[in-house]
């Protein structure tokens, strides 16, 4: 069964809504009867031409603390208290450890602290008002597994993934009608893949394909909605997980399975 929240006539509201994973949501949101905010940076425009108008688009920088807030306010003047919250909108291209300070700011100011502004600005009320509601913060198995490259975008993810254990804990603590839930696409061919790759690669999900296993995951009760695509399956992605895990337990090299040294090893886990 479909998520209470979910019912013809309640608000969602959907930050990144203007492309990708965000854009697929606002779609299938309206397809159930949802009254639909998207919020974004650029593209609101387009975007409420392919949904085919009849959406709020709400031009919005997340990682700005005031900018959610007022984004928060204009969905209650117009559409009324919000019953599904997606912190959706995410950046790549932070760097290394050592790299890009600009760049790190940028991605930790969209990725993590913006969903952390989301939440602020929108649970308290969704809590108070005491009827069934749904935060979705979108992650990444890169906040899981690390791989090596852009560490920032990683740094970003972990917290995501924090944020959002956090969250479900204190909500199920108060008793409340809202469940949190975290969103774990593989690899989608979204707009921040596009810039790198013209066409969708085989190995890929659509946008279209994530938002469908979320909602499937959020009708199971999941919390971890683990998304896989078209070259990766479940168990392979259990085992990089529980590999990532036994790098704490057996005191290995961090990331070892990026390390020449234990590839072998790790090659021989993973066909076990």
């Amino acid at each position: 069964m479909p998520h209470p929240a979910l019912a013809a006539g309640n608000v969602a509201v959907i930050t990144g809504g203007a492309s990708g994973i965000g854009l697929a949501a606002a779609a299938r949101f309206k397809s159930l009867g949802l009254k639909v905010c998207i919020a974004d940076r650029t593209g609101l425009d387009e975007a409420v031409t392919a949904l085919g108008g009849d959406i709020l688009a709400v031009e919005t920088d997340v990682s700005d603390r005031a900018s959610v807030h007022a984004l928060a306010a204009k969905v209650a003047a117009e559409l009324g208290p919000v019953s599904v919250l997606m912190n959706n909108a995410g950046i790549g291209g932070g760097g290394d450890a050592l790299t890009n300070p600009e760049g790190w700011e940028r991605v930790l100011g969209v990725n993590l602290m913006g969903p952390i502004y989301g939440v602020q600005a929108f649970a308290p009320a969704m809590v108070e008002r005491g009827a069934p509601g749904l935060i979705i913060n979108t992650g990444s198995k890169q906040g899981i597994t690390q791989p090596p490259g852009d560490t920032a975008y990683n740094v970003s993810k972990s917290g995501v993934k924090a944020l959002t254990e956090g969250l479900a804990y204190t909500l199920s603590q108060k008793g409340s009608a809202v469940s949190a839930h975290l969103l774990i696409p593989g690899f989608t061919f979204t707009g921040m893949i596009r810039k790198r790759i013209a066409e969708q690669p085989p190995g890929a999900w659509t946008s279209d394909q994530v938002v469908e296993r979320m909602l499937d995951g959020i009708a199971r009760g999941e919390f971890y909605i683990l998304c896989q695509d078209n070259e990766t399956t479940r168990a392979q992605d259990e085992k990089r997980i529980l590999w990532a895990a036994g790098d704490i337990v057996e005191n290995r090299p961090a990331l070892s399975r990026w390390r020449p040294e234990w590839q072998d090893a790790f090659a021989r886990y993973m066909q076990d």
